[in-house]
């Protein structure tokens, strides 16, 4: 793989051009109540960026001052993709209600993580390389979650705001792989990050949405089989990293998930 080069990265990043979009041709496409709760669940998830910056920049992440400019990049662009699919919902008809921030039980659990994660990694320092395989499997499940609710609700105007995003998501994977190939080189290292990405990774949002948002996802975007190929496909670029060439992850995590609901997935289809 080519090395990332941050400083072309940096001059090209941009706030996605809402100006471009044209806003008043969503309502002339059927916008169904799937989509609007996918919408609103990937619209949650990109608002919780800074939050999730919060705790990582107690952590020794900025002390690479590659990673650091790339993080200031990084919150800029996911904070315009929040700001997009919030516009999108409401030239739909289906505005968000304000927000009451923040939400008392998911800020203690957040700040307990936070403290913890810093106490990791003060403690080890190649913390970092598991940031960075972290962000790089959730980078890739995003951008093939976007790619994958493009081609299910095939809505023109979603699938010209989903193509900018997603263009944004595969150069922010492409650091976080990059970054993560490099530091696994240390078998130590690498071994340890595959102990806490076994653990602890669940699918983006799952500690912040409510299970059913997170089952209903699933199967919305990767349930059939198209979905369950774009889910190996993720787990496959995943594997090719040092130490994780037998890492199980969105496909044994739709299986689990499959299972657990006994088989009753395939009621979830409203057509």
């Amino acid at each position: 793989m080519p090395a990332f080069d941050l400083d072309s990265y940096v001059g090209r990043s941009r706030a996605v051009d809402l100006s471009a979009i044209p806003w008043a041709e969503v309502s002339r496409y059927p916008v169904s109540a799937e989509m609007i709760r996918t919408l609103r669940y990937m619209q949650d998830v990109e608002s919780h960026t800074i939050i999730y910056l919060r705790s990582l920049l107690a952590t020794r992440a900025v002390d690479d001052p590659d990673v650091a400019t790339f993080l200031a990049c990084w919150v800029y662009e996911e904070t315009f993709h929040g700001l997009a699919l919030a516009r999108f919902l409401e030239a739909a008809g289906s505005p968000l209600a304000p927000r009451a921030r923040p939400r008392g039980q998911e800020t203690l659990a957040k700040r307990f993580e936070a403290a913890a994660t810093a106490m990791v990694s003060k403690a080890w320092a190649d913390f970092c390389a598991v940031h960075m395989v972290w962000g790089a499997i959730n980078e890739l499940t995003t951008l093939t979650g976007y790619r994958r609710f493009a081609a299910v609700a095939g809505h023109p105007v979603l699938t010209d705001l989903l193509d900018r995003i997603v263009l944004d998501e595969s150069r922010h994977f492409f650091f976080y792989y990059r970054q993560a190939e490099l530091r696994l080189q240390h078998r130590a290292v690498a071994r340890v990050a595959r102990f806490l990405v076994d653990r602890f990774w669940a699918p983006v949002g799952s500690g912040v949405e409510a299970d059913a948002e997170v089952e209903f996802l699933a199967t919305y975007l990767f349930g059939g089989p198209e979905g369950l190929d774009a889910a190996r496909k993720v787990d496959d670029t995943i594997r090719r990293l040092p130490g994780f060439e037998t890492a199980e992850l969105l496909e044994a995590w739709m299986d689990r998930r499959g299972r657990s609901d006994g088989g009753r997935r395939n009621g979830h289809h409203h057509h």
